[in-house]
């Protein structure tokens, strides 16, 4: 329950409710309220009047403060006549409480003495825009009484519906004494408009009569949709039940939410006693929100009173002359400023919520959305200013702003019908949609104008045309056009694009880039097209080619990389083969020109040479593997090379052409001309062409002939050259421009189903049939989208590949040398020598054959197996054409080194001679031996 304060206070409350609550059209005068102080013991009353203006007579307001000095007024009771009692408030400074003057023109800021104990107007328009957002309606009418009540609210709500895109195209004013023929006449204008989404702001006497006609011309069917203010849902109980259950069906509300509390359901026992005794034939006594106002208003009034104690309730009055109006007679009350900083400050809870002011009125509260039907304003949703849309008013689900229209419950439309509204429709009686499309004289893929002068009528087709016809198929409903080519009466184009987008036309279709008035239209991009400006140049000729482009392909430091690791696998090759391996022996020269053969042949694979090392073809087998990439790549990079280097454009950049001096060709009556112009082009090297074919024809003739070095122009038209001739000219992307393809101007109601259409067009299967039907494959042409630039493979891309080269023969050689340490360790450990004789020693080792070696015995064996004879001979004839006698070091040597056993000790030291004898006959003889020694050497092998 509200705080307890006096019983004479109560008493005043309950009788002013009385009064005014129930809206009545006369007024008794002040009504005397009397407060009970509290600063002392002894009961003390104190008489304040206070004033109730509850009819339309602003004079009562000029009595009540001149002649009853009333030191506070509840009242008006509207808003038209509020600015007069307002300045009586501001000049007397006296409080003027309002519970139903809800214009949001009527300010506290600008009228201090003025308090609204109710909400503004303003405060429902974010509701409102959150309902319209939801459904996706792009325009709606407001349709509002002309006086300050309907015209307080228009701007706020305006406001609202643009944040959320939705235009208001129109605005119709009702007069509030209009007769039923004016409003039929408004209603029969707006039907002739495209937008089916209406607003209403004004109040139950002129709303019933507004539906009632709208339901005689047929403005209540499916498609429509109507949202009413708070103004006639609010009361909506004083409203005819016949037009609500006839007329209204299917509308949508705003209504201020009134929660069912204690407080409320005790006042309304006591209200309805109280009201059934003073009016017995009243069977249900009505009260509205603006009844709970007052009530909330009535009592913070007599709390302030009570609350300021004994005061000085009286009035100064002023001198006045003898010519002084009324209005220069009155007085100004004494505590009228303190009263009013009490009211300010005064919170309770009330009937329905806690009363509280801010700013001098009730901060906005919940709203309810309603949908009528039959007789009865169904609850959908809620709207909170922190919470949006709300199925439910439950705190815990809330969580952050919401415009969907999933929080709302089932809603009946106008009609009947459960389907929502698209907003908008062609009007029965309304025109047809009027199609602009260009007249070109060349690239008529896009657009064709083929114009019959005997029935003068004119074919539209091509590309654009196409999509355009397919997206209107997709439209959910049915949508007449017709075309309409932009073309002066001789069938010659009429103008420029510009031209065309200033035209008032519904549309524009074609080939269409936007440059003026961008903020005016909407434009939807084509497939295939692409937004930019590119220049199309021809290719140079490059008879001449470098002879040394073939180095190119590889920068230097790859390339010396690569020679020096092909010398190092040729010494690692040879340290690891050459004690073994008959090939890699010889003289000093042979070695060396076998070891690099063996190394740069792994370019091609044609080892003539065998590897008996395993560690030589471990290395060999990781250098393939790095030869074999780098082969790879080196031949892609001088194919690659040699195609830019015959697809080199003859201009590469458009400030290459500007400062060239060359012309430059542009496409006849385009945005091209202009830029170029703005870009410093003088007028006399710019040449126009109107199509692809004489676009060639100048490319082809060249700046020495009369013709053109480059052309520019949109992407789209670019790729429509070189889809023709592609094996002459390249492109180069040069500026981004606006889009190109439809042209609707903004706000239209079209947008929004146009873009859902193109989308369904251009991701479906038609598609690639209106593509293949107006443009050339390219499949056969070189990409001229491509980039024209070719780098050299550089080292950095290869180091890797090195690293495991390297790593793998600095493995096999570690490995080896381990090997070959031990196997010769008694060479070091055995001798007295110094450790430089030793290191001679083990090189000695290290150069010499090593006849131990598994895959060297082998070797010997399966050449000695071929033919004993030739064997023979070839030492007898390697003997005989010996000029003179070889030195005993070198032949003991090289028989040491032959003549083994099987355990690999010489026979020298069994006893046999190890040099050579002076005499022929003991060489031979020696000759035969060793071939004989060898013989039984292989044999023991052949045991293994």
């Amino acid at each position: 329950m509200p705080p307890r304060i006096s019983s004479d206070a109560e008493m005043l409350l309950f009788l002013a409710l009385s009064f005014f609550a129930i809206v009545v059209s006369f007024s008794n005068g002040p009504h005397l309220a009397v407060a009970q102080g509290s600063k002392n013991d002894s009961a003390t009353t104190i008489p304040v009047n206070v004033g109730v203006i509850v009819d339309l007579e602003t004079w009562v307001a000029l009595d009540l403060i001149k002649n009853k000095q009333v030191q506070a007024i509840i009242g008006p009771q509207s808003s038209v006549q509020a600015d007069f009692i307002i300045d009586l408030g501001n000049k007397s400074q006296v409080p003027i409480i309002s519970f139903s003057a809800t214009n949001p023109f009527l300010s506290s800021i600008r009228n201090p003495y003025f308090i609204r104990a109710a909400q503004n107007d303003s405060s429902q328009v974010n509701a409102i825009s959150a309902v319209v957002q939801a459904f996706g309606w792009r325009e709606a009418v407001l349709i509002y009484v002309d006086n300050e009540f309907g015209e307080g609210i228009i701007p706020s709500l305006t406001d609202a519906l643009e944040e959320v895109n939705t235009r208001v195209p129109h605005r119709s004013l009702i007069p509030p004494s209009a007769t039923d023929d004016q409003i039929g006449l408004e209603l029969y204008k707006l039907m002739t408009m495209q937008t089916r989404v209406f607003i209403v702001h004004m109040l139950p006497t002129l709303g019933q009569r507004l539906f009632a006609k709208a339901k005689e011309v047929g403005m209540m069917e499916r498609g429509y949709v109507w949202i009413l203010t708070n103004g006639i849902t609010d009361l909506l109980s004083s409203v005819d039940s016949s037009v609500v259950a006839s007329s209204m069906q299917g509308v949508l509300g705003i209504k201020t939410y009134v929660p069912h509390t204690r407080n409320l359901d005790n006042f309304m026992v006591q209200w309805k006693k109280k009201f059934q005794q003073d009016n017995p034939s009243v069977l249900s006594p009505p009260l509205n929100i603006f009844g709970y106002y007052a009530y909330h208003a009535a009592w913070a009034l007599a709390m302030a009173v009570e609350e300021m104690g004994m005061g000085n309730f009286t009035f100064q009055m002023l001198n006045a002359s003898i010519d002084a109006t009324d209005l220069d007679t009155i007085g100004v009350s004494q505590n009228g400023e303190k009263l009013l900083q009490e009211l300010a400050n005064t919170t309770f809870t009330g009937l329905t919520r806690n009363f509280s002011l801010v700013d001098g009125q009730l901060e906005s509260s919940v709203f309810q959305i309603v949908n009528i039907n039959e007789n009865v304003a169904r609850g959908i949703g809620f709207w909170t200013l922190k919470n949006g849309l709300l199925r439910d008013l439950n705190p815990f689900k809330a969580t952050k702003y919401s415009t969907s229209k999933s929080n709302f419950r089932t809603i009946i439309w106008p009609g009947d019908s459960t389907s929502v509204p698209k907003g908008w429709e062609f009007p029965t009686n309304g025109k047809s949609l009027k199609i602009l499309v260009p007249v070109k004289d060349g690239f008529n893929q896009f657009v064709r104008v083929t114009h019959d002068p005997t029935m003068n009528i004119s074919q539209v087709t091509g590309y654009c045309i196409d999509i355009f016809r397919a997206m209107i198929e997709k439209l959910p409903y049915a949508v007449t056009y017709e075309f309409i080519p932009f073309a002066l009466p001789n069938g010659s184009s009429a103008g420029s694009y510009n031209d065309m987008i200033n035209q008032n036309y519904d549309a524009v279709v074609g080939d269409t880039t936007i440059l003026a008035n961008r903020s005016l239209y909407v434009e939807f991009t084509l497939p295939y097209t692409e937004s930019g400006v590119a220049m199309l140049v021809p290719y140079k000729d490059n008879k001449s080619n470098n002879a040394w482009v073939f180095l190119k392909p590889l920068t230097w430091d790859l390339w010396l990389a690569t020679g020096c690791f092909f010398v190092f696998i040729a010494l690692v090759v040879w340290i690891l083969e050459h004690r073994i391996n008959e090939d890699f022996r010889g003289p000093a020269t042979h070695q060396v020109g076998t070891s690099l053969w063996f190394s740069f042949s792994t370019m091609v694979f044609a080892h003539g040479e065998r590897a008996f090392s395993n560690l030589t073809r471990f290395v060999v087998i990781m250098w393939v593997f790095v030869v074999l990439i780098l082969t790879q790549s080196y031949t892609a990079s001088l194919s690659s090379l040699l195609v830019v280097q015959n697809s080199q454009p003859t201009i590469t950049d458009v400030y290459q052409l500007l400062n060239s001096g060359q012309k430059v060709g542009y496409q006849y009556e385009t945005f091209v001309r202009e830029m170029l112009k703005q870009m410093k082009f003088d007028d006399h090297r710019l040449v126009s062409y109107k199509s692809a074919e004489e676009c060639d024809a100048l490319l082809s003739k060249g700046n020495s002939k009369d013709g053109i070095a480059a052309a520019i122009d949109e992407l789209p038209y670019i790729k429509l050259v070189l889809s023709q001739y592609c094996n002459k000219y390249t492109m180069i992307p040069t500026f981004k421009t606006a889009g190109f393809g439809f042209v609707f101007p903004k706000g239209s109601p079209l947008v929004p189903d146009i873009s859902r259409a193109i989308l369904n067009v251009t991701e479906g299967p038609n598609m690639t049939e209106i593509e293949k039907a107006w443009f050339t494959s390219e499949t056969n042409c070189i990409n001229s989208t491509s980039s024209i630039s070719s780098n050299s493979l550089g080292l950095d891309s290869f180091w890797g590949l090195f690293l495991i080269a390297g790593v793998a023969a600095v493995s096999a050689l570690l490995i080896y040398m381990v090997k070959f340490v031990k196997r010769n360790w008694h060479v070091i450990t055995s001798s007295s020598a110094s450790l430089w004789q030793k290191i001679v020693a083990l090189g000695r080792r290290f150069y010499e054959r090593d006849v131990n070696s598994h895959t060297y015995r082998k070797g010997r064996c399966r050449d000695r197996s071929m033919d004993d004879g030739t064997n023979k001979h070839a030492a007898v004839e390697i003997l005989e054409n010996t000029n003179s006698p070889p030195s005993p070091s070198s032949n003991s040597s090289h028989i040491n080194d032959v003549l083994t056993n099987e355990q690999g000790a010489p026979y020298a030291e069994q006893g046999l001679p190890n040099h050579v004898d002076e005499e022929s006959h003991n060489i031979a003889r020696n000759v035969e031996l060793t071939d004989v020694t060898e013989r039984g050497t292989c044999l023991d092998n052949l045991r293994y």
